[in-house]
C-alpha cells in the first residue's frame, strides 16, 4: 500500500492508524537486518496511533493523517534518544522537539523510530555510523548512499511510506537515487533547521523522502513553515504543494550540460539520463544546452567550507555539559580523550581539515577562496535560470556500490557528490527521482530549480511518474 492509498483508506475508515502502525512495526522487525534504525518507539507509536483513532475527526484532514513515519536521527525529539549516529551522543536525550518533527506530529504522522545515518551526516555511503552500516534493500553487500541512508532504505524496503532526511551535499538525493525512491532537497531556508543537529549551517536543509512525488508533496506540506527560532528560515506565504501537482505549468525549457559524458559518469547512468530526456520531450518540454565548466570546482569548494563549519559546530561536543565524557586527570586531557573517543575517523578528519583551513596562515588561501568559488557557482545558476525553468542532471556518477569499496584514490568517496553539491552551494532546491534500472539496480535523475520553485519541481516529477513506473518497483 503506497502513501496515497494508506491515507485514503484511513480517511475513509477502511483501515485504522493503529493497523497501519502495527504493519510498519512488523516490517521494521522483519527487516531489522538492514540496520536502518537506531531507535524504535513501538510503545509510543501504538499509543499515538490509538489516540489518533480516538480523535479521528481532528486528524482526518491533516496532510499526514494516520501515517507512520521514520525520522533521521539528526532531529531532536523531546524525551527520546537522538544520537546523530555517533558515540558522542550515544545516550543523549533532548529536552525539546525539533521544528521538523513537531510539524510532522501536528500533521498527524506517527513516528515509529529514528533512522541510521552517517555520523553527524558526514558521508556518502552510510558506512561511518557508530551503529554500523545500513544495507541497501537492493543488495545486502551494497551501500544505500548517505548520509540519509537509513531513511532511504526504510522507504525502499516499504517499512514506512515516508521518512525525513537532511541534505548538505546530496544526502537526500544520493540515497534516494541508490535506493530507487524520490527525495527532495528544498530551498535553503524553506524548512526550519531548529532542533536539527548542525553539520554545515549554511548548507544543511531538511527534506522529504518517499516512493513518489505525491507523498513528497504531502510531507513537504507538513515540514515547511516559518520558524522565528531559526534566523535563516524564510518568511513566505505557504503553498499547498499537493494541490500544485495538478497545475499546468506549460511547456518547460530544461537545461542540460554540455560535455556531461566527460564527468566520469557510468554508461548505465548516462543511458538512463538520455531516456529521461526522451520522456520529457514526449511531454512537450524542450532542452537548452548549458556551459557549466565550473561544475567540478564545486566539490573543491564544498570540501573546504563544510569541514570549516563542521569544526566550529562540533566544538560544543567537549565532554563538559552533555554527550560522551571520558575519565581524565585535568581539563585538557578531558577534551582530548572525549573527542578522540567520541568521534569516528571521518568526523575527526573533517574537524582537522576545517580547523586547518580556518587557521590564520591559511584562511585566505583556502576558506576565502572557497567562498569565492561558491559565489561563482551561485552566479552561474542565476544566469541559467534567465533562460531555463529547470536544470536536468544525473543524481549520481554510478549505481549503488559495494560496502568497504577499495580504491587507490583517497578522495573517491568525496567525488560521489560531484553532481549534487552545486545545488547546496547555491542554496537551490533539487529533487531526485527514479529514472531506470540496470543490472537490477535503480538509477536516479535530478532536477535543480530556481529558488522556492519546489511546486514546479514536484509537479514536473509527478508528471514524469504518471507515465513511468520505476518508482513503483520494489526490491
Amino acid at each position: 500500500m503506497n502513501f496515497q492509498e494508506a491515507r485514503h483508506n484511513f480517511r475513509n475508515k477502511k483501515v485504522s492508524a493503529k493497523e497501519l502502525t502495527e504493519e510498519s512495526l512488523k516490517k521494521a522487525k522483519e527487516k531489522s537486518d538492514l540496520n536502518a534504525f537506531i531507535s524504535h518507539f513501538e510503545e509510543y507509536a501504538l499509543e499515538r496511533a490509538s489516540n489518533i483513532d480516538l480523535n479521528f475527526n481532528k486528524f482526518k484532514d491533516k496532510p499526514l493523517s494516520g501515517i507512520p513515519i521514520a525520522h533521521k536521527d539528526i532531529f531532536c525529539t523531546d524525551g527520546k534518544k537522538t544520537t546523530c549516529a555517533s558515540k558522542m551522543l550515544e545516550n543523549f536525550i533532548p529536552p525539546y522537539e525539533s521544528t521538523v518533527t513537531k510539524n510532522c506530529n501536528d500533521a498527524g504522522s506517527i513516528m515509529i523510530g529514528k533512522t541510521n545515518m552517517d555520523e553527524f551526516a558526514m558521508g556518502s555511503s552510510n558506512e561511518t555510523s557508530f551503529f554500523g552500516p545500513v544495507k541497501n534493500p537492493w543488495g545486502d553487500s551494497l551501500v544505500p548512499g548517505g548520509s540519509s541512508g537509513g531513511s532511504a532504505a526504510c522507504v525502499a524496503a516499504d517499512i514506512t511510506t515516508i521518512s525525513t532526511g537532511t541534505d548538505t551535499g546530496g544526502s537526500i538525493r544520493q540515497p534516494a537515487a541508490l535506493c530507487g525512491i524520490t527525495g527532495l532537497k528544498p530551498t535553503y531556508g524553506l524548512v526550519s533547521r531548529w532542533g536539527m543537529i548542525a553539520f554545515c549551517s549554511s548548507m544543511d536543509q531538511a527534506g522529504p523522502l518517499a516512493r513518489d512525488a505525491f507523498a513528497c508533496s504531502a510531507l513537504l506540506n507538513a515540514m515547511a513553515s516559518y520558524d522565528d527560532k531559526d534566523s535563516t528560515c524564510s518568511k513566505r506565504e505557504s503553498i499547498d504543494y499537493e494541490a500544485g501537482l495538478s497545475k499546468d505549468f506549460g511547456k518547460l525549457k530544461i537545461g542540460v550540460l554540455k560535455g556531461i559524458e566527460n564527468l566520469g559518469i557510468s554508461e548505465e547512468v548516462l543511458n538512463a539520463y538520455e531516456s529521461s530526456k526522451k520522456i520529457l520531450e514526449q511531454l512537450g518540454h524542450s532542452f537548452v544546452e548549458l556551459d557549466f565548466t565550473e561544475l567540478s570546482s564545486g566539490i573543491c569548494s564544498y570540501y573546504v567550507i563544510a569541514p570549516a563549519e563542521c569544526s566550529s559546530n562540533l566544538s560544543r561536543f567537549d565532554g563538559v555539559k552533555y554527550g560522551h565524557r571520558s575519565e581524565a586527570k585535568n581539563i585538557s586531557e578531558l577534551y582530548l580523550k572525549t573527542r578522540a573517543e567520541g568521534f569516528g575517523d571521518e568526523v575527526q578528519k573533517r574537524i582537522l581539515i576545517g580547523s586547518y583551513v580556518l587557521s590564520a596562515g591559511f584562511y585566505d588561501a583556502y576558506y576565502r577562496k572557497a567562498q569565492k568559488v561558491r559565489r561563482m557557482i551561485k552566479s552561474k545558476f542565476d544566469e541559467f535560470f534567465k533562460d531555463v525553468d529547470l536544470v536536468l542532471l544525473p543524481t549520481t556518477l554510478d549505481q549503488a556500490f559495494e560496502m568497504n569499496r577499495e580504491s587507490s584514490d583517497p578522495n573517491r568517496m568525496y567525488k560521489e557528490d560531484l553532481l549534487t553539491i552545486p545545488a547546496n552551494l547555491a542554496g537551490l532546491p533539487a529533487m531526485s527521482l527514479p529514472n531506470g534500472f540496470s543490472k537490477n539496480l535503480p538509477i536516479g535523475v535530478q532536477f535543480v530549480g530556481n529558488y522556492f520553485s519546489e511546486e514546479l519541481l514536484l509537479n514536473t516529477a509527478h508528471k514524469m511518474q504518471e507515465v513511468t513506473d520505476w518508482h513503483k518497483i520494489v526490491p
